[in-house]
């Protein structure tokens, strides 16, 4: 189970993260009021994405003898004007890959984790204290 908590700073919109044994910090940028301190939750939420993309083609390159020597993966997140969001992902090595290679590796990257959860959403569930408590 991954777990995640966080707390104000007291410092509009900043705010610490525990995950896991990590912290992070995260605020919104000064045009939006915060600080700009730290990554949005928007930038957490493309580095999510873009730590699984990296993640698992390294691991199935590994696993298929493949060298992607210094690989990247570049993430854009826009909203069209229904408030639809769409993710465009470059991927890139700094080896040469074969026309295949590269199919198939937009194959797994369609497929990674991370990537699942977020086309196919999740049940999000919240609840507060009870009254008084």
């Amino acid at each position: 189970m991954h777990k995640a908590t966080i707390v104000s700073t007291g410092t509009d919109y900043q705010h610490h993260i525990q995950a896991g044994p990590f912290g992070l910090n995260t605020d919104e940028p000064k045009s939006l009021g915060g600080q700009g301190g730290a990554p949005a939750p928007f930038d957490y939420y493309l580095a999510s994405l873009s730590a699984c993309t990296a993640i698992t083609l390294r691991m199935y390159a590994q696993r298929k003898g493949w060298n992607l020597g210094e690989f990247r993966a570049e993430l854009a997140l826009r909203f069209d004007e229904q408030g639809t969001a769409h993710i465009h992902r470059r991927l890139y090595s700094d080896q040469p890959l074969t026309a295949e290679q590269w199919k198939r590796l937009l194959e797994i990257v369609a497929n990674t984790p991370v990537t699942k959860v977020m086309r196919n959403g999740a049940v999000i569930t919240s609840e507060a204290p009870a009254a008084g408590a």
